[in-house]
């Protein structure tokens, strides 16, 4: 069974100050998706789901699926506020989406086989898409409980220019993780590399693995996903700003003992582009990753 590569293109991209993905950032008027997009085929994915808003289909219609008409079959599917479970209704003063968690429940009818999640405007390397892919073909396939995320190093995903939020991760000896926490401020600091959140600074060495949002799952996951979420609803009623992050998700199924995730390691480099000042980096890194 091939799997499916599900890409969370949504992002409101308000700290970037534009819609990154469809920024051609590559020697060759390449974006980041589309480095993706061409790893995962090379990896033996069977198809891409993208996960966009509906004020963005034009463009993807228009820019970005003739890009990928030869190299792999693609859809796409919504993520709006609306998308609520059955008697939950929007906040009218809410904007912001309700998180990466979510995204990944509006796939569910689009989604049937092992399935791989990452970011649309997040450059992963060419290895992850090959071990990742070859645990679903192998593992989960055969055990729907039997989880995977690619794990990076945390001083290899900072941003020189602002804090970012990453998923901070703690592994047992068997290579399966058994916390992670999302910290939502972390940066290089001429104390070290801190998390500093609500006052609260959490010293970091940096070598840490964490969770750049290249997850693994069955379609088990989009089961326990409605429940969580109905729930999460209850608890945040008027709280216009909650989230519903995939670490949060990942760590309750783990608690209540319904699936294990193997941390796979990479060597990889990962970078993306969580400010407009990133942009120059990013091109100039791909243009080594296309020499």
């Amino acid at each position: 069974m091939k799997p499916t590569l599900l890409i969370l293109a949504a992002g409101m991209g308000s700290r970037y100050g534009g819609l990154k993905q469809l920024d051609q950032m590559g020697p060759n008027g390449e974006t980041i998706l589309d480095y993706s997009v061409k790893y995962a085929a090379a990896a033996g994915y069977g198809k891409v789901v993208l996960v966009i808003r509906r004020s963005m289909e034009a463009d993807f219609q228009e820019y970005i699926l003739p890009r990928y008409k030869n190299v792999i079959p693609v859809e796409y599917v919504f993520q709006e506020l609306d998308m609520l479970p059955a008697g939950f209704s929007v906040n009218p003063e809410r904007v912001k989406p309700y998180g990466t968690a979510h995204a990944i429940l509006v796939a569910k009818d689009a989604v049937k086989e092992p399935f791989t999640v990452i970011n649309a405007d997040d450059f992963y390397g060419k290895e992850p898409f090959q071990i990742l892919g070859d645990y679903l073909r192998d593992v989960t396939a055969n055990d729907p409980a039997a989880f995977a995320m690619v794990g990076y190093r945390l001083d290899k995903t900072l941003s020189e220019n602002g804090t970012v939020s990453r998923g901070v991760c703690q592994v047992d000896d068997d290579g399966y993780l058994t916390i992670v926490k999302e910290m939502r401020k972390i940066a290089r600091t001429a104390n070290g590399i801190q998390n500093d959140e609500d006052g609260v600074v959490t010293p970091l060495t940096g070598v840490e693995p964490v969770s750049m949002n290249f997850w693994g799952f069955s379609p088990r996951f989009f089961d326990r996903l409605e429940s969580m979420f109905a729930q999460f609803l209850k608890d945040n009623e008027g709280n216009i700003k909650a989230e519903f992050p995939i670490p949060d998700a990942v760590s309750a199924v783990m608690a209540s003992g319904d699936a294990k995730v193997r941390v796979l390691p990479t060597k990889s480099e990962w970078f993306g582009v969580t400010y407009a000042e990133d942009r120059p980096m990013v091109v100039e890194k791909l243009k080594s990753v296309s020499s």
